[in-house]
Protein backbone atom coordinates (compact mmCIF):
# COMPACT_ATOMS: atom_id res chain seq x y z
CA UNK A 1 0.00 0.00 0.00
CA UNK A 2 1.38 3.41 -1.01
CA UNK A 3 0.09 6.74 0.31
CA UNK A 4 1.02 9.92 -1.55
CA UNK A 5 -0.09 13.53 -2.12
CA UNK A 6 -2.58 14.05 -4.94
CA UNK A 7 -2.56 17.79 -5.49
CA UNK A 8 -2.79 20.19 -2.55
CA UNK A 9 -6.21 19.10 -1.26
CA UNK A 10 -6.19 15.34 -1.75
CA UNK A 11 -4.23 12.21 -0.85
CA UNK A 12 -4.16 8.97 -2.82
CA UNK A 13 -3.93 5.50 -1.30
CA UNK A 14 -2.67 2.95 -3.85
CA UNK A 15 -3.41 -0.73 -3.27
CA UNK A 16 -1.76 -2.27 -6.34
CA UNK A 17 -0.90 -1.89 -9.98
CA UNK A 18 -3.34 -4.35 -11.54
CA UNK A 19 -7.09 -4.69 -11.93
CA UNK A 20 -8.14 -7.67 -9.83
CA UNK A 21 -11.01 -8.66 -7.50
CA UNK A 22 -8.55 -9.09 -4.62
CA UNK A 23 -7.38 -5.47 -4.98
CA UNK A 24 -10.96 -4.23 -5.13
CA UNK A 25 -11.74 -6.23 -1.99
CA UNK A 26 -8.91 -4.49 -0.12
CA UNK A 27 -10.22 -1.12 -1.31
CA UNK A 28 -13.72 -1.96 -0.06
CA UNK A 29 -12.41 -3.08 3.33
CA UNK A 30 -10.34 0.09 3.71
CA UNK A 31 -13.39 2.20 2.90
CA UNK A 32 -15.50 0.37 5.49
CA UNK A 33 -12.80 0.93 8.09
CA UNK A 34 -12.46 4.60 7.14
CA UNK A 35 -16.22 5.07 7.47
CA UNK A 36 -15.78 4.16 11.15
CA UNK A 37 -12.78 6.48 11.69
CA UNK A 38 -12.95 9.61 9.54
CA UNK A 39 -11.01 12.86 10.14
CA UNK A 40 -11.91 16.54 10.52
CA UNK A 41 -12.04 18.32 7.18
CA UNK A 42 -12.81 15.21 5.16
CA UNK A 43 -14.94 15.96 2.06
CA UNK A 44 -15.23 12.74 0.07
CA UNK A 45 -13.37 9.70 -1.24
CA UNK A 46 -13.34 8.42 -4.79
CA UNK A 47 -12.40 4.76 -5.28
CA UNK A 48 -11.10 3.51 -8.62
CA UNK A 49 -9.61 0.28 -9.99
CA UNK A 50 -6.47 0.32 -7.85
CA UNK A 51 -6.65 3.29 -5.49
CA UNK A 52 -8.77 5.68 -3.43
CA UNK A 53 -8.43 9.45 -3.53
CA UNK A 54 -9.39 11.25 -0.31
CA UNK A 55 -10.36 14.92 -0.69
CA UNK A 56 -10.22 17.33 2.26
CA UNK A 57 -10.56 20.97 3.29
CA UNK A 58 -7.10 22.07 4.50
CA UNK A 59 -8.43 24.83 6.74
CA UNK A 60 -10.78 22.45 8.56
CA UNK A 61 -8.03 19.84 8.94
CA UNK A 62 -5.77 22.41 10.60
CA UNK A 63 -8.58 23.83 12.73
CA UNK A 64 -9.52 20.41 14.07
CA UNK A 65 -5.99 19.05 14.27
CA UNK A 66 -2.42 20.18 14.92
CA UNK A 67 -1.22 23.69 14.14
CA UNK A 68 2.48 22.78 13.83
CA UNK A 69 2.24 20.72 10.64
CA UNK A 70 0.50 20.90 7.27
CA UNK A 71 -2.99 19.60 6.58
CA UNK A 72 -1.57 17.26 3.96
CA UNK A 73 0.88 15.71 6.43
CA UNK A 74 -1.90 15.20 8.95
CA UNK A 75 -4.13 13.46 6.41
CA UNK A 76 -1.25 11.25 5.27
CA UNK A 77 -0.45 10.38 8.90
CA UNK A 78 -4.10 9.54 9.55
CA UNK A 79 -4.38 7.27 6.51
CA UNK A 80 -1.02 5.67 7.26
CA UNK A 81 -2.23 4.80 10.73
CA UNK A 82 -5.42 3.41 9.29
CA UNK A 83 -3.44 1.28 6.85
CA UNK A 84 -1.66 -0.39 9.76
CA UNK A 85 -4.91 -1.65 11.22
CA UNK A 86 -5.62 -5.36 10.88
CA UNK A 87 -9.21 -4.75 9.72
CA UNK A 88 -10.36 -6.79 12.74
CA UNK A 89 -13.07 -4.20 13.39
CA UNK A 90 -14.43 -4.71 9.88
CA UNK A 91 -16.78 -7.56 9.14
CA UNK A 92 -14.65 -9.36 6.56
CA UNK A 93 -17.36 -11.93 5.98
CA UNK A 94 -20.00 -9.43 4.89
CA UNK A 95 -21.44 -10.60 1.56
CA UNK A 96 -21.36 -8.25 -1.40
CA UNK A 97 -24.67 -6.82 -2.55
CA UNK A 98 -26.00 -8.52 -5.66
CA UNK A 99 -28.05 -6.09 -7.76
CA UNK A 100 -30.27 -7.59 -10.46
CA UNK A 101 -30.71 -5.29 -13.43
CA UNK A 102 -33.33 -6.20 -16.07
CA UNK A 103 -32.15 -5.67 -19.66
CA UNK A 104 -34.03 -5.78 -22.94
CA UNK A 105 -31.46 -6.94 -25.48
CA UNK A 106 -31.38 -6.14 -29.21
CA UNK A 107 -33.76 -4.22 -31.44
CA UNK A 108 -33.97 -0.48 -30.87
CA UNK A 109 -32.66 -1.03 -27.35
CA UNK A 110 -29.51 -2.83 -28.51
CA UNK A 111 -28.63 -1.65 -32.03
CA UNK A 112 -25.16 -3.27 -31.98
CA UNK A 113 -26.23 -6.69 -30.72
CA UNK A 114 -26.31 -8.45 -34.10
CA UNK A 115 -23.02 -6.91 -35.22
CA UNK A 116 -21.28 -7.95 -31.99
CA UNK A 117 -22.76 -11.45 -32.28
CA UNK A 118 -21.52 -11.78 -35.87
CA UNK A 119 -18.06 -10.60 -34.84
CA UNK A 120 -17.83 -13.46 -32.37
CA UNK A 121 -19.55 -16.01 -34.60
CA UNK A 122 -22.47 -16.32 -32.20
CA UNK A 123 -26.21 -16.13 -32.58
CA UNK A 124 -27.90 -13.17 -30.93
CA UNK A 125 -29.52 -15.48 -28.38
CA UNK A 126 -26.16 -17.07 -27.50
CA UNK A 127 -24.57 -13.65 -27.03
CA UNK A 128 -27.40 -12.64 -24.71
CA UNK A 129 -27.00 -15.87 -22.75
CA UNK A 130 -23.24 -15.42 -22.34
CA UNK A 131 -23.49 -11.74 -21.44
CA UNK A 132 -26.23 -12.25 -18.84
CA UNK A 133 -24.70 -15.36 -17.24
CA UNK A 134 -21.94 -13.86 -15.01
CA UNK A 135 -22.14 -11.80 -11.86
CA UNK A 136 -20.13 -8.67 -12.66
CA UNK A 137 -18.02 -6.84 -10.09
CA UNK A 138 -18.42 -3.06 -9.89
CA UNK A 139 -14.84 -1.81 -9.75
CA UNK A 140 -15.63 1.89 -9.88
CA UNK A 141 -18.11 4.56 -10.93
CA UNK A 142 -16.96 7.21 -13.37
CA UNK A 143 -17.23 8.94 -16.73
CA UNK A 144 -20.75 10.05 -15.77
CA UNK A 145 -22.58 9.97 -12.41
CA UNK A 146 -23.43 6.37 -11.61
CA UNK A 147 -21.70 4.84 -14.66
CA UNK A 148 -20.42 1.41 -13.48
CA UNK A 149 -17.21 -0.09 -14.82
CA UNK A 150 -17.83 -3.80 -14.50
CA UNK A 151 -15.31 -6.62 -14.44
CA UNK A 152 -16.06 -10.23 -15.32
CA UNK A 153 -17.03 -10.02 -18.99
CA UNK A 154 -16.34 -13.40 -20.62
CA UNK A 155 -13.14 -13.10 -22.67
CA UNK A 156 -14.87 -14.35 -25.80
CA UNK A 157 -17.18 -11.31 -25.72
CA UNK A 158 -14.42 -8.68 -25.62
CA UNK A 159 -15.23 -6.20 -28.39
CA UNK A 160 -13.50 -3.00 -29.56
CA UNK A 161 -15.30 0.31 -29.19
CA UNK A 162 -17.11 1.68 -32.20
CA UNK A 163 -14.85 3.40 -34.74
CA UNK A 164 -17.19 6.40 -34.67
CA UNK A 165 -18.84 7.23 -31.32
CA UNK A 166 -22.53 8.08 -31.25
CA UNK A 167 -23.51 11.62 -30.37
CA UNK A 168 -26.29 10.37 -28.10
CA UNK A 169 -26.77 7.10 -26.28
CA UNK A 170 -29.97 6.68 -24.31
CA UNK A 171 -29.89 6.43 -20.53
CA UNK A 172 -29.95 2.81 -19.40
CA UNK A 173 -28.09 1.52 -22.47
CA UNK A 174 -25.91 -1.51 -21.75
CA UNK A 175 -22.75 -1.86 -23.75
CA UNK A 176 -19.39 -3.54 -24.25
CA UNK A 177 -16.03 -1.80 -24.75
CA UNK A 178 -12.91 -3.93 -24.84
CA UNK A 179 -13.01 -6.36 -21.91
CA UNK A 180 -15.51 -4.28 -19.96
CA UNK A 181 -19.25 -3.99 -19.85
CA UNK A 182 -21.29 -1.19 -18.34
CA UNK A 183 -24.49 0.85 -18.49
CA UNK A 184 -25.07 4.51 -19.27
CA UNK A 185 -26.91 6.32 -16.43
CA UNK A 186 -27.70 9.42 -18.52
CA UNK A 187 -28.21 10.35 -22.15
CA UNK A 188 -24.69 11.04 -23.40
CA UNK A 189 -22.25 10.58 -26.27
CA UNK A 190 -20.30 7.35 -26.27
CA UNK A 191 -18.45 4.75 -28.28
CA UNK A 192 -19.43 1.55 -26.52
CA UNK A 193 -21.13 -1.25 -28.46
CA UNK A 194 -24.77 -1.05 -27.31
CA UNK A 195 -26.44 -4.44 -26.94
CA UNK A 196 -29.42 -3.64 -24.70
CA UNK A 197 -31.10 -1.23 -22.31
CA UNK A 198 -32.45 -1.33 -18.79
CA UNK A 199 -35.60 0.49 -17.63
CA UNK A 200 -34.11 0.83 -14.13
CA UNK A 201 -32.58 4.27 -13.36
CA UNK A 202 -28.91 4.11 -12.42
CA UNK A 203 -28.68 7.73 -11.25
CA UNK A 204 -31.39 9.62 -9.36
CA UNK A 205 -29.92 12.81 -7.85
CA UNK A 206 -32.90 13.34 -5.56
CA UNK A 207 -32.21 10.12 -3.61
CA UNK A 208 -29.53 9.26 -1.06
CA UNK A 209 -27.35 7.70 -2.29
CA UNK A 210 -28.03 9.01 -5.80
CA UNK A 211 -26.49 6.00 -7.56
CA UNK A 212 -28.05 2.55 -7.77
CA UNK A 213 -24.64 0.87 -7.64
CA UNK A 214 -21.55 1.27 -5.48
CA UNK A 215 -18.00 0.04 -5.95
CA UNK A 216 -17.82 -3.52 -4.64
CA UNK A 217 -21.36 -4.50 -5.63
CA UNK A 218 -22.09 -7.44 -7.88
CA UNK A 219 -24.39 -6.96 -10.88
CA UNK A 220 -26.51 -9.62 -12.58
CA UNK A 221 -28.20 -8.72 -15.87
CA UNK A 222 -31.60 -10.38 -16.31
CA UNK A 223 -32.93 -10.56 -19.91
CA UNK A 224 -36.48 -9.27 -20.33
CA UNK A 225 -38.87 -8.70 -23.22
CA UNK A 226 -39.77 -5.33 -24.70
CA UNK A 227 -43.21 -5.65 -23.13
CA UNK A 228 -41.65 -6.24 -19.72
CA UNK A 229 -39.32 -3.27 -20.29
CA UNK A 230 -42.29 -0.97 -20.84
CA UNK A 231 -44.10 -2.39 -17.81
CA UNK A 232 -41.16 -1.79 -15.49
CA UNK A 233 -40.50 1.66 -16.91
CA UNK A 234 -44.15 2.58 -16.42
CA UNK A 235 -43.97 1.80 -12.72
CA UNK A 236 -41.08 4.20 -12.10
Amino acid sequence: MTIEPFGDQAVRVIFGDRIAPSVQQEISRFIRLFDQKSFNGFIEYVPSYTNIVFYYNPLEVIEGGRKDTSAQSQVIDFLTGLSRCTFESVDQGSPRRVIHIPVCYGGDFGPDLDEVADLHHLSASELIHRHSAPEYLVYMLGFAPGFPFLGGLPEELATPRRATPRLKIAAGSVGIAGRQTGAYPLDSPGGWQIIGRTPVPLFTPETDPPTLLQAGDLVKFDPISEREFERIKGTR
